[in-house]
């Protein structure tokens, strides 16, 4: 990439269940509806059917290599995303792009897969969660050559859904508890309520208790901070939103995530100036504060 030169961005995936390679491509490159139709995740062509490209887009950079453990997906992927280059191994990308995209959600497979990619010195966007217990977090940043080359995030802590107005927590008055509810497992998802609430009341390196319970299909993980508490519900199969409720000293308010297109964007978007200013968007102590949290709510109870 020449100075101020568009970044030129790899993207790997994919993983169960993940649709990222897909929409990440999409939301810098733009997308063929026709070949984004047959994409086996339907939210995917219908939040991006509801935007116009490429304004939509994020300027300056763009998806011009892909690479899945199926070359069929990888084409697949291709096509609906307007990637030109499929490459055969993900470590192909190495020389060809400015920054890459790990857009696969399976926390165990992170460290191995990002480690060729730090080690030469490529700036990596590592979908969510980072990983799911400090000794792995540690050896990511073990391999970083710079701060901010390591770069991860729940999107949703970039949406506007979850994120409490300085008037909503005037008429919540001191906030005492929250309450958290998100769809499928702790291990892929809880990060997705944690990160949001950690954000918005600063508690990344706040002390705390953590106690994990398994009941009927469901994950709840209870955590206080002394002043504040929190349960985090993960429904496992069943169905639901993704709900964040706040019950303060004056009054309660639920916020209902909706826009996954703004929150991926943003998010996108945060990485992409990171590339840029080789700033720490996120601190390693954010992501220490998310990481602690989710390896305790895993633990077995006694």
């Amino acid at each position: 990439m020449k100075s101020g030169g568009e970044l030129r961005l790899g993207i790997l995936g994919m993983s169960e269940g993940n649709g990222h390679p897909y929409s990440w491509a999409a939301i810098f490159n733009g997308y063929d509806p026709a070949a984004m139709a047959s994409c086996p995740f339907p939210a995917i062509p219908a939040y991006l059917g509801e935007q116009r490209f490429p304004e939509a887009g994020i300027p300056g950079a763009r998806v011009t290599h892909v690479w899945t453990q199926d070359r069929t997906v990888s084409h697949h992927i291709a096509a609906a995303s307007l990637i030109p280059v499929v490459v055969e191994s993900c470590r192909d990308m190495v020389g060809q792009v400015d920054a890459v995209l790990l857009a696969r959600d399976d926390a165990e497979n992170h460290l191995a897969m990002s480690i060729p990619f730090l080690d030469a010195g490529l700036p990596i966007y590592v979908d969510k969660p980072v990983a799911l217990s400090l000794e792995v977090l540690d050896s990511l940043y073990a391999h970083q050559r710079y701060p901010g080359q390591l770069f991860s995030c729940s999107a949703l802590r970039y949406s506007a859904d979850l994120q409490p107005t300085p008037q909503m927590l005037a008429d919540l008055g001191d906030v005492k508890h929250v309450q958290a509810v998100v769809p499928k497992s702790w291990e892929k998802y809880g990060v997705h309520v944690v990160e949001p609430v950690l954000n918005a009341f600063g508690l990344f390196d706040k002390p705390c208790v953590v106690r994990p319970h398994r009941m009927a299909g469901a994950h709840v993980v209870t955590v206080d901070w002394g002043a504040l508490s929190a349960s985090f519900t993960c429904l496992g199969a069943a169905p639901g939103d993704i709900r964040i409720r706040l019950y303060g000293s004056r009054a309660c308010r639920e916020m209902t995530f909706t826009d996954t297109f703004t929150a991926f964007r943003r998010a996108l978007q945060s990485f992409v100036e990171g590339v840029r200013s080789k700033q720490e968007v996120i601190p390693r102590m954010q992501l220490h504060g998310i990481v602690a949290i989710l390896e305790k709510g895993m633990a077995r109870e006694h």
